[in-house]
């Protein structure tokens, strides 16, 4: 990749992660982006008529999306090559009965999502970001919503008060300490759904607070995603996990018009930090129901297609990975350390925290190789637990085999994250040689 590939893919992945303050609007930018290159999207509720070639999409639950180019062959003889990553970061996000009132102040309850580092949520300015439901001439819509404004804050308590935090560490409770600050207590402070009502009308939605039947809303860090680094080496962003490797995924699919042998597809699963067990997540027959259908439209029709085509397909676990961490080396598997910069990670687990063998390992090689990339390795020391991705899942419920990679990071679930610029196209070129297999 040149230099200015590199650039522009490193300002176009700042420039997804603005738009995409939640799973939400991660769903929306992305249709927005495959929309704009021709795909049409496809509703699963109706009958599916697709020739070789076809670009499509379909989402789920307004937070998971999936995105294929048909091939020149049937699926059944040439197979899927697929990339899997997910939408959501882990956050803090809005109780139903949220308001607060407490010691003169206004503030909201909120519900830790996912593995967050607590306390870089401390001291932020805070917006609102999601989805609301709302009763419009009679029928529930929904809507997104973004304030891009600063709303809350959780304040730090002052040194004076806690002497002991630079020598004894900060000890947060998430019930009481994590609670953020709206405004002060008095006539006229508005409430949320005075805020959502706000919002709402800006989007041309006239509603009463009544209307409003339900929301979903994330609190996200205002400040905008940058390049720092004594030479712009390194992005600063909040949701690099895994939000880069949606962006990785959606560039590569999206770099040749032309349809190769085997149908490309990327799927952006939602809960991945939970678990993935929902309606839209990776432990769903989301997936698989999607490649059944395509499988029926796009083979010779016989009862064993889809596992024919399954048996042909390949699928890359696209989640970030940990590089070694300047001043914390000894946490690190000596012989597997990732550097940032250096290229995308293979992860491997032999407890199946990730799905990576021998097998899919020298797959992805040889599309590094392809590329002109050489990968990394990445395995958390033997005393140390490992985290999983959706790679497992996805193999366990299909069949398929399964990679797991990502590009290294540091300061991952921070409110904030870090990564380096010229791993960006490094990771694309790698996945567009796949879509190209």
């Amino acid at each position: 990749m040149s230099p200015i590939d590199t650039d522009a893919l490193a300002g176009d992945l700042l420039e997804y992660i603005d738009a995409s303050p939640t799973p939400y609007h991660a769903v929306r930018e992305s249709a927005r982006r495959l929309t704009q290159a021709g795909y049409r999207q496809l509703d699963e509720r109706e009958p599916w008529t697709l020739e070789p070639g076809a670009r499509v999409f379909i989402t789920r639950g307004d937070t998971s999306i999936a995105a294929f180019h048909l091939g020149t062959q049937p699926v059944d003889r040439a197979g899927f090559r697929l990339v899997g990553s997910h939408t959501d970061s882990p956050n803090l996000r809005v109780k139903p009965n949220a308001a607060v009132t407490k010691n003169g102040y206004q503030q909201l309850g909120v519900e830790i999502y996912g593995g967050v580092l607590l306390h870089t949520w401390t001291d932020r300015d805070l917006s609102l970001a999601g989805r609301v439901m709302v009763m419009v001439e009679g029928r529930p819509q929904r809507h997104l919503v973004d304030f891009r404004r600063p709303l809350l804050r959780v304040p730090n308590l002052a040194i004076h008060l806690n002497r002991g935090v630079n020598s004894d560490g900060l000890k947060l409770n998430a019930q009481e300490h994590m609670v953020p600050v709206l405004g002060l207590e008095r006539a006229g402070v508005a409430e949320l759904h005075g805020l959502l009502l706000e919002e709402l009308a800006k989007g041309g939605v006239k509603a009463q607070a009544g209307d409003i039947l339900g929301y979903d809303l994330c609190l996200y860090d205002l400040q905008p995603s940058i390049r720092s680094g004594a030479h712009g080496e390194f992005l600063h962003a909040p949701r690099l996990d895994n939000l880069a490797s949606c962006h990785a995924s959606l560039s590569a699919l999206l770099s040749s018009s032309e349809p190769r042998e085997a149908t490309s597809g990327v799927i952006l699963f939602d809960h991945e930090e939970v678990g993935s067990r929902s309606a839209q997540g990776a432990a769903s027959p989301f997936l698989r129901t999607l490649l059944e259908r395509l499988t029926l439209a796009h083979s010779d029709g016989k009862p064993d297609a889809f596992h024919r085509a399954i048996a042909h397909s390949f699928l890359v676990s696209a989640d970030m990975a940990h590089a070694i961490h300047p001043n914390y080396p000894s946490l690190h598997e000596p012989k597997h350390q990732p550097h940032m910069g250096a290229g995308p990670v293979i992860k491997s687990n032999v407890n199946q925290s990730y799905a990576t063998d021998g097998e899919s390992w020298a797959f992805f090689t040889a599309l590094c190789r392809e590329a002109g990339v050489t990968p990394q390795h990445f395995v958390t020391r033997t005393d140390l637990g490992c985290g999983s991705t959706i790679g497992p899942i996805s193999a366990g419920q299909l069949g398929i085999r399964t990679v797991d990679v990502g590009n290294p990071m540091l300061s991952m679930h921070s409110i904030r994250e870090m990564a380096c610029a010229s791993d960006v196209a490094q990771m694309v070129a790698v996945l567009s040689r796949l879509f190209a297999s």
